[in-house]
């Protein structure tokens, strides 16, 4: 009997897809030939376990407490190949902690990030509705769709008292002003510039 996928998953961390994607950032690498230094292995053996999202500081900060040998500019030329491989998504949820990008690695489904602008919570959110939407751009615009990133801000129902400090620009309990909701939609296509 086949597996019956949920028709939607709401993380209850801020990573969704963590049991299923730890270790496959390293086996995709090698798959594709990518040389595997050290230092590279370590810094994937980070983004494989992570359970949040991690920026360049974070990734640099966990990698030196398992090899003290890693350097900044190999987790920036890491990144930059594993980008360009198609093994990892950088976002900027919502800059929501500033101008900070974060990276992923690709789970089994795509996923929508889902941010609280008051207090900065991250939570991901599968669902086949998402998955219809795609499909449906793919056929109005006859196109293959590749790549898709959605990010949802707005307010989540935690008490104002329990915010933790913020050094985010769009927090309410800052001052500074926030919309109230936001959504960021991007699509990418394999074939650009084919003829229509």
């Amino acid at each position: 009997m086949a597996a019956v996928s949920p028709s939607h998953r709401v993380s209850t961390g801020e990573r969704l897809n963590t049991a299923e994607t730890t270790g496959k950032l390293q086996q995709a690498a090698g798959a594709r030939g990518i040389r595997m230094t050290r230092q590279r292995r370590v810094i994937l053996q980070v983004m494989d376990d992570a359970e949040q999202h991690l920026d360049v500081d974070q990734i640099l900060e966990r990698a030196q407490k398992i090899d003290s040998g890693v350097h900044l500019v190999t987790v920036y030329r890491t990144i930059d190949l594993l980008k360009k491989q198609g093994l990892i998504d950088e976002l900027d949820l919502l800059h929501l902690r500033g101008d900070r990008h974060y990276y992923e690695t690709h789970g089994p489904r795509d996923h929508i990030h889902v941010a609280c602008l008051r207090c900065g919570k991250v939570r991901e959110f599968e669902s086949r509705l998402y998955e219809q939407l795609k499909e449906q751009i793919a056929r109005d615009f006859h196109m293959k769709v590749t790549m898709s990133r959605t990010e949802v801000g707005g307010y989540c129902e935690e008490p104002k008292n329990s915010h933790q400090a913020c050094s985010s620009t769009l927090c309410v309990e800052c001052g500074s002003p926030a919309p109230a909701f936001s959504v960021s939609f991007l699509v990418a296509s394999s074939s650009a510039g084919s003829a229509t």
